[in-house]
């Protein structure tokens, strides 16, 4: 059976479907919506049931085709694509048959992918490589993913002799927004485990990922008229710069960590001479460090707060995502069918971590464990995002041998 990984792809790439940090909708932008209609208009074409809500979701189910009971695996992915950079008129090119070259944006000519710059770019020999044009991302976060999910379904719905049981699809708005999973229903996607077709190069497989709280620090400082302020003033600017600057340097940071490696983050401050909030993002694997994590921030602030007597603080935190780790550790098949079907397929397989979240790592947490598989996405978020038409391909043989191994089972 042909693939249709690469037409489904350049089709979904040219919809603009850019989430709204700033938006209190669901989905954040209407225009969201038009891809979630043409899924569903594929879907229907194929002979697959589907359904939407009000958030533009996609469910889907297609029917098993054994005599026996099997679990039910779904795949889920996502509609929209980053606010960091234009996802607005994307052009997409094809670069047929790439030899290993830079590649030079046409639309904006100091836009250059390199290999040096995306060493990835050094195993790609005879790949269809696929840009956008220099403007704009691409989309393959995560429109690699539908397009992977939407040829697998394809592939089962046309080829009776690949055996499956149950298989769901799940389609969602606003994961760049942290909003994914927020309007969910659990019982229409009605499975046992899956996964999320959201990662980056072939072969990598994520199984766990960032335990997430947010932490804002309100410090309430003492006003006065800044001409008879002396032995009165308590300037909540500078308390919030004094925290921010005893924060440690060498480690903890996102410019200092990798790997492993959690951090503490300030990535919003508000400041008046009264008041000032600091926004903190706290991230680590091990989801016991996030209050160890916590409890050094106040520390710190308290001990600002020494030299300012008048001040007081309050210290909030909220919690954002937790490590799929800690659910699929009770459910070990569901990552070794995936690492089986990259075997049977013959795909190098490279298990790692994401210095992220994901909507599987939600989902995992909801009692759906789901584990991350590649999607081919390169250089995400960006005006030199790309991906490679053969390592989607793969992705899509590797969906179709878990659905076969489940029926296996």
């Amino acid at each position: 059976m042909k693939y249709t990984v690469k037409d489904r792809f350049l089709k979904y790439v040219k919809i603009d479907t850019t989430a709204d940090p700033y938006s209190n909708t669901s989905p954040s932008t209407e225009k969201q919506k038009d891809l979630t209609k043409v899924l569903m208009e594929e879907l229907a074409e194929m002979g697959i049931k589907s359904e939407t809500n009000s958030s533009g979701y996609v469910y889907a189910r297609i029917p098993g085709n054994v005599n026996h009971d099997t679990k039910t695996v779904f795949f889920c992915s996502h509609i929209d694509t980053a606010y960091d950079c234009s996802g607005t008129d994307v052009k997409p090119i094809v670069h047929k048959n790439y030899q290993g070259q830079d590649i030079v944006l046409p639309d904006d000519t100091t836009q250059v992918i390199t290999p040096d710059k995306y060493p990835a770019l050094n195993g790609k020999t005879g790949h269809d490589i696929i840009t956008a044009s220099g403007l704009t991302l691409l989309g393959s976060d995560d429109k690699s993913g539908l397009a992977i999910i939407m040829d697998a379904a394809f592939q089962l719905v046309n080829n009776p002799n690949l055996k499956h049981g149950d298989i769901a699809i799940f389609f969602t708005t606003d994961e760049e927004i942290g909003r994914g999973t927020a309007n969910v229903d659990l019982n229409k996607i009605n499975a046992d485990f899956g996964y999320t077709l959201d990662g980056g190069e072939r072969g990598h497989f994520e199984a766990e990922n960032f335990s997430a709280d947010a932490l804002k620090v309100t410090i309430q400082g003492v006003s006065a008229h800044p001409g008879y302020a002396k032995g009165k003033m308590e300037n909540a600017i500078k308390i919030a710069a004094a925290i921010i600057d005893r924060l440690p340097k060498s480690n903890l940071s996102p410019e200092t960590t990798n790997g492993m490696e959690g951090f503490v983050h300030p990535n919003r401050v508000e400041s008046a001479l009264e008041e000032a909030t600091i926004d903190f993002i706290i991230r680590d694997f091990k989801t016991e460090n996030l209050t160890k994590h916590e409890e050094m921030v106040e520390s710190i602030v308290k001990s600002v707060l020494t030299d300012y007597p008048g001040s007081t603080y309050t210290f909030e935190v909220r919690n954002q995502y937790r490590n799929m780790r800690d659910v699929l550790d009770k459910y070990p098949y569901v990552e070794q069918y995936a690492l089986s079907a990259m075997d049977r397929v013959g795909v190098e397989k490279h298990p790692g971590s994401i210095r992220g979240g994901t909507d599987g790592a939600m989902l995992s947490h909801m009692g759906l464990p789901c584990p991350n598989l590649f999607a081919a996405e390169q250089a995400i978020h960006s005006k030199h995002e790309w991906t490679s038409v053969q390592d989607m391909q793969a992705a899509v043989d590797t969906v179709v041998e878990i659905c076969k191994i489940t029926a296996e089972q």
